[in-house]
């Protein structure tokens, strides 16, 4: 009855059935799963639960059921709150609200009148009374165990249980509650004429005429009764459709309730007191508490069971977050872009973090910033840590920027085992027959040769249809089991998260046991490994898979590409990598969230954080269906691109949205006085050295002339269909007089908008102008679009970006670069995007032409190929994928209070 009524009103209806000889933990376990299930409204446990559990066993099934899920309202919090003429339970027993409902309906008058329950029970006795009683009925409670119980219902002197005087006559039952378990118990000698009957009785009694051979009975005896009764209901019939109707009742109040407080539900800002001068970054960070991260989850959004906690400042969040928020219309999404830097940076990072307080803490609408997870080596080395700055950082800086979750290691470990699964590959394949080598890979066991699951893939590339691996010729074995790699093509590098600039290149295989078969190779930053390109722009745990399993090592000496599916790694670097899929939940100064996840290089990959991490946060800042005030509620999410526009948000749009099928609603460009006075002419800026007097005072005329960078950024981003606003990131030492040039030099370079912005020293309040701003200018239609189709030419594809947004006048390929490209585009990859791998620090490949340059030609010295992340990168110039120490690196200033166990010294 109960499935059938849900399903005629449109409730989704599971039947979860158990074993009879389930336990009692075996129970509670199911329930608990249910509990945690944001798509189940209410959970109803049908009892009895059977002879081998007890009456306490039951208690502890029915309590284990979560109070907002109770739709049976049984749980001790319901009835607790139903007794009391204080409060409210969540849910009123299914029955007892029924026979309420009935007489309420039917115009009884319950306020005054003498109402008789027979029957003590919590799923209907007690419940009942409690409602009578609070609806200003006089009641009375009788049992099976009430001696002289027919005069309860007959009216007579009963005795008080408080003392030994008797109470005055019970003169008349006007209401009578029969819900005591004996057939037909009640009789109708024992009414007064005219009282109101409502029989909760489920009774079998013989009966002869039925094929069952009894028939169902109420706890009264119809025939007499209903001569007396004003009013009575059958059995069946009567209680039992209404006890259902309250129970779809219950549930959709349930829906509705969970509905209206997912649609409320509030971020608790914490409080920032923000002092002058500003303190160090890491001074900042330790004076600010964070809020658990497990409450910060909560009121976000994220269930319990979707979170991973990593001790109490740091999560992981599980990727079926998307699946049960897969109805929602996304947030706003705005990729966070910038000027073409100087080698101090320009407040990127921090501009991104002073944003996301602002929009969530100042302005109360839900925000998310999503960034990359910084590289161990520029934090030791002069760069730094990347947790933004002043009153604007993810907190804990120290955790944010070493070690994190162990993502950055579980990349390193999967990239280190396919380059050791290569190198031991080629030294087999060299000491072994033809024949030594299959039996070896193909191993007899039991009597029995079976292909392991990874070697069918290789059977269906070399087009073998056998899957016997007894069947295979000799032709088919030696092309099975030789990869035949040509060292000379191998691309393929060990990693380290640390910067080493003498492991830039090596010599492997020198030890005697290699039997002479040494090669050379080189170590690259763990952040410049391809895995961690696929770490950020996969879509799911299957898609990461399969990304692994397609990236190209080397070439074989035929010119077949060869990949870690061939070798046979790609499942065991999943294994490695798969909590790593997972997006990290951290928090700001000011406790709104942040997504921590994936840091590919910007230069020689796409450098922004993951896919999955911007799709999480966008279901999260998103709206229900139909939700009359989601213009109000839809949330905000930004995501970084590293560098300048030309490099972090052009890879953004034509790579990263490409994969991930999502648009951006506008892009923001940071600029600075300081960056905008380089390019108009001002010294070199430089790390570790005092900055030049221009940098530190008024100075109109270079910075006027330096804006026009800034303007060639704004168009580039205007090409890509999006809207552009300007974040000013404002200095101590700027002049209003500067900082006006600049916001009306964006204006008119056609910017959308452009405000000024403190929040480096102000925090979140210092950002509410630029919030406010994110605000007003998404509220607009995207309009955007990719620069180039995937299926042009490569060459076109790279002229095109190198025109379009460096502004240079073509390109020039090495003999090697059009070599590589007429290979790339034989093997089936030359519809793929372009990622070009060049210096940050200007639109051309020269970081000495600074500003806007003109009248250049790009050389295009190699190509290289990133099959697994899904992208061809040109390399311009001479790229370094190892960075080095300086003299005096950052690591200087770190170290740890033996006192409190904090970490000093990281900025």
């Amino acid at each position: 009855m109960k499935s059938k009524a849900a399903q005629e009103i449109g409730i989704k209806y599971t039947h979860v059935p158990l074993p009879a000889s389930a336990s009692v933990e075996e129970v509670v376990d199911q329930v608990r799963r249910l509990n945690a299930d944001s798509d189940v409204s209410g959970i109803i446990v049908q009892l009895p639960l059977g002879d081998h559990i007890s009456k306490e066993g039951e208690r502890t099934v029915t309590e284990a059921v979560s109070p907002e899920k109770d739709v049976d309202g049984f749980h001790a919090y319901n009835i607790g709150h139903l007794s009391s003429r204080a409060s409210e339970p969540l849910f009123s027993p299914c029955t007892p609200t029924a026979v309420i409902r009935l007489l309420e309906s039917s115009g009884v008058q319950v306020k005054g009148a003498n109402a008789i329950v027979l029957g003590r029970s919590d799923i209907v006795g007690s419940p009942v009374a409690s409602m009578l009683k609070n609806r200003d009925a006089t009641v009375t409670i009788a049992h099976s165990q009430t001696k002289d119980l027919e005069s309860y219902v007959r009216g007579s002197s009963i005795l008080s249980p408080f003392g030994p005087h008797r109470f005055s006559q019970i003169k008349n039952a006007d209401i009578v509650i029969a819900a005591i378990g004996k057939a037909e118990y009640v009789k109708g000698s024992w009414l007064k004429p005219g009282a109101v009957v409502i029989d909760v009785g489920i009774n079998y009694i013989p009966d002869d005429t039925k094929k069952t051979g009894q028939r169902l009975v109420g706890d009264v005896d119809y025939a007499s009764a209903s001569e007396v009764a004003s009013h009575i209901t059958p059995v069946p019939g009567g209680v039992g459709p209404m006890t259902v109707a309250m129970l779809m009742e219950n549930t959709v109040r349930s829906a509705e309730r969970i509905l209206k407080a997912e649609r409320s539900k509030k971020l608790v800002p914490l409080p920032l007191e923000c002092l002058t001068p500003v303190p160090s970054d890491i001074e900042i960070s330790i004076a600010q508490t964070p809020k658990p991260i497990t409450t910060l989850a909560k009121e976000i959004g994220i269930l319990e069971h979707e979170l991973e906690s990593y001790g109490r400042n740091k999560a992981k969040v599980e990727l079926s977050v998307l699946e049960r928020l897969k109805h929602r219309t996304d947030g706003k999404y705005i990729v966070v872009a910038g000027i073409t830097p100087t080698p101090l940076g320009e407040g990127k990072s921090t501009t991104t973090i002073g944003l996301a307080q602002a929009l969530g803490a100042e302005l109360g609408r839900p925000a998310f910033a999503c960034v990359r997870q910084p590289s161990q080596g520029p934090t030791f080395g002069i760069k730094g840590g990347a947790a933004g700055g002043g009153y604007s950082q993810v907190i804990p800086m120290d955790e944010f920027n070493l070690h994190l979750t162990g993502d950055i290691h579980a990349v390193t470990a999967a990239n280190n085992l396919l380059a050791a699964a290569l190198d031991a590959r080629m030294f087999h394949e060299a000491t072994q027959t033809d024949k030594q080598l299959y039996s070896r890979l193909v191993p007899t066991v039991k009597g029995k040769r079976a292909f392991a699951p990874l070697m069918f893939k290789r059977l269906e590339k070399l087009g073998i249809t056998t899957t016997n691996p007894s069947e295979l010729t000799e032709e088919e074995i030696t092309r099975f089991a030789r990869l035949d790699i040509d060292p000379a093509t191998i691309t393929w590098s060990r990693v380290l998260d640390t910067n080493d600039r003498f492991l830039r290149k090596v010599t492997l295989g020198r030890n005697p046991t290699e039997k002479g078969h040494e090669r050379e190779g080189g170590f690259d930053i763990a952040v410049a490994s391809e895995c961690m390109a696929v770490l950020a722009l996969a879509t799911s745990l299957n898609d990461m898979r399969e990304r692994l399993g397609k990236m190209v090592v080397a070439t074989s000496k035929q010119g077949h590409p060869v990949t870690a599916d061939d070798i046979g790694v790609s499942g065991a670097l999943a294994v490695l990598m798969k909590d790593a899929i997972k997006p990290n939940l951290m928090q700001t100064l000011q406790g709104t969230p942040v997504f921590v996840h994936a840091g590919p290089f910007a230069n020689i990959a796409h450098g922004n954080s993951s896919i999955l991490a911007d799709k999480v946060a966008l279901k999260l800042a998103g709206t229900e269906p139909n939700d009359p005030e989601a213009k109000d509620r839809v949330g905000y999410v930004l995501t970084e691109g590293g560098f300048g526009a030309d490099m972090g948000m052009e890879k953004f749009c034509n790579i990263k949205c490409r994969v991930s099928g999502l648009n951006p609603d506008a892009t923001i460009i940071v600029a600075t006085t300081r960056a905008l006075k380089m390019h108009g002419g001002g010294p070199d800026v430089s790390p570790g050295k005092p900055l030049h007097d221009t940098y530190t005072k008024e100075d109109l005329v270079t910075l006027k002339e330096g804006s026009k960078n800034l303007v060639r950024h704004i168009e580039n981003s205007k090409k890509f269909g999006v809207k552009v606003i300007v974040a000013v990131n404002q200095f101590s030492t700027d002049t209003e007089a500067e900082l006006d040039l600049v916001r009306q030099a964006a204006l008119e370079g056609g910017a959308d908008a452009a405000v000024v912005s403190n929040h480096w020293a102000e925090g979140g309040a210092g950002a509410r102008a630029l919030a406010e701003a994110v605000v007003a200018t998404c509220e607009g239609e995207s309009n955007f679009k990719t620069l180039y189709p995937l299926d042009l030419p490569i060459e076109e594809k790279i002229s095109i970006i190198c025109k379009e947004i460096y502004g240079a006048d073509g390109i020039e390929l090495s003999e090697a670069a059009a070599e590589q490209l007429a290979t790339y585009t034989r093997q089936g990859y030359g519809n793929l995007p372009i990622c070009m791998a060049k210096t940050q620090y200007s639109f051309s490949h020269d970081p000495k032409l600074k500003n806007v340059p003109s009248g250049f030609t790009v050389p295009i010295r190699s190509v290289r190929l990133s099959a697994g992340a899904g992208f061809l990168y040109p390399i311009l110039g001479d790229m370094q994928t190892m960075p080095g120490l300086g003299t005096r690196p950052g690591f200087w200033e770190v170290g740890l209070d033996p006192e409190s166990g904090r970490v000093v010294g990281l900025f």
